[in-house]
């Protein structure tokens, strides 16, 4: 009794240390802001917490948007045990062991265990094995949380056992709640420091805050505790305590999560779609959250081939030039390069033809078109080889009027066939065209039999 009387104390002592976001954590679903795709009355998670039939789930949602809290809120209401752990530093060893208290509680009271795993997306697959046929017999219940797409981060397996459940940021109302609760709770929050927010202030809490409600309320005590009381004791939060509070946004950002993909996901689309704006937001969003400019490049020359194309093929020059500027001068002088190509890219006509004529020859290749090359067009290097008919009729195309000539070049089977189709726009119209003279002068020559000019090169590389 006094053992748990003191650790009761302890508990309260901690809580009261503890940053404001975690002593304002509620403890109970009507205390919860947000996520009303997943909580509302009559949704399945809602009645599997009311009914404490809690199934293996994953919470995947941005930071603070609530997957710890609500991971909380099940462990305060569940007749399971719960045991939490973070995968920052929890070890197979540690996984174990609970696995193994989790069977032994089974086997003397029929109590179930959800094993809380924190940033589920930083295990191993060796670590999530080691789980794996735990959730599988039901030993234990797998409550995962992760920032990341489970379907990069999770094995399939352990997805396979689990049910994802997503959650979504929380919008400006939603924060605008969380705050006020915060500023007014005398016995969690700030009440008793009289704190008040202007409304210029509130507003920019809520937009630098990016969603997080973490972020939110600790940056409010900080400019909470940085504010004197006036002479009617009251702390009023201005506009410029919130802006030297926060200094600079923090951008939710992760170089090798989901995030990484969806902004440059972002970009690629804005570029393709000749929006340039929005072209240079997401550029300097990457920038800004520490991306490495030079994959930025990498992705813009792969850009400039792939979606510009022979429509302007000065596109790829002036991304490869970007990638020099940023190799030789670095950051941050080179994110105006970057941000040169981005504009050239996204106001530069567009054309994917160079990308669907690649892609049907390297269909063809797998359906089993590697035939051999004609012989005509075969280097003939030794007597054998030309013995062999290497070379043999091969035709000079600079022998030839207007150095043009008619002859085989593709396999046999593949005589006929085109890949390659031209767009009508920007440059890609002046291929048409020439390409259109090209065969016409082809037509011409072979209705003429192909008169050579010149003095005859037949073989020449």
């Amino acid at each position: 009794m006094i053992d748990d009387m003191f650790n009761k104390q302890a508990e309260q002592e901690q809580l009261r240390n503890a940053p404001l976001a975690t002593r304002m954590r509620p403890k109970n679903l009507e205390g919860f802001v947000g996520q009303e795709h997943i909580l509302a009355k009559g949704r399945v998670l809602r009645r599997a917490i009311e009914t404490d039939r809690i199934p293996s789930m994953i919470f995947w949602g941005p930071p603070g948007s609530g997957k710890t809290t609500l991971a909380n809120i099940i462990a305060n209401s569940t007749g399971a045990h719960f045991s939490p752990v973070s995968a920052v530093s929890a070890s197979v060893a540690d996984l174990r062991k609970i696995v193994a208290e989790a069977k032994e509680r089974r086997q003397a009271n029929h109590q179930r265990t959800i094993l809380f795993i924190d940033e589920i997306h930083r295990f191993s697959k060796n670590q999530q094995d080691a789980v794996l046929p735990y959730v599988e017999d039901g030993t234990v219940i797998l409550i995962g949380a992760t920032t990341e797409n489970p379907s990069f981060e999770v094995t399939s397996p352990l997805l396979s056992r689990t049910r994802v459940l997503p959650l979504k940021p929380l919008n400006e109302k939603e924060l605008d709640i969380l705050i006020s609760r915060a500023a007014m709770d005398k016995l969690l929050g700030l009440g008793e420091l009289n704190v008040e927010l202007s409304d210029e202030a509130m507003e920019h809490l809520i937009k630098m805050s990016n969603s997080d409600a973490r972020m939110a309320l600790n940056t409010l005590e900080i400019a909470a505790l940085s504010t004197p009381a006036d002479d009617q004791g009251k702390r009023i939060i201005r506009l410029e305590t919130i802006e030297d509070a926060f200094q600079k946004r923090a951008v939710q950002y992760d170089r090798a999560g989901d995030q990484h993909y969806n902004l440059i996901s972002a970009l690629h689309k804005s570029l393709r779609d000749s929006d340039v704006d929005a072209s240079i937001y997401w550029l300097a969003m990457m920038l800004e959250a520490g991306e490495d400019p030079l994959y930025i490049a990498r992705r813009m020359v792969r850009f400039a081939s792939e979606d510009v194309g022979m429509a302007d093929p000065q596109a790829l020059v002036v991304a490869m030039a970007a990638q020099q500027a940023v190799h030789f001068i670095g950051l941050p002088e080179g994110n105006l390069a970057l941000t040169e190509a981005a504009v050239y890219l996204a106001t530069a006509p567009k054309s994917n033809s160079l990308y669907a004529a690649y892609s049907a020859v390297q269909d063809a290749i797998k359906k089993g078109a590697s035939e051999n090359v004609p012989l005509n067009i075969r280097n003939a290097p030794t007597p054998l080889m030309k013995d062999m008919g290497y070379g043999k009729d091969y035709k000079y195309a600079h022998d030839f009027p207007d150095h043009v000539v008619d002859q085989q070049h593709l396999p046999d089977k593949m005589t006929g066939k085109w890949f390659y189709t031209p767009g009508s726009l920007g440059f890609e119209k002046t291929v048409q065209e020439r390409m259109a003279d090209l065969e016409a002068k082809k037509r011409k020559m072979g209705e003429a039999g192909n008169p050579p000019t010149g003095p005859g090169q037949a073989g020449a590389v």
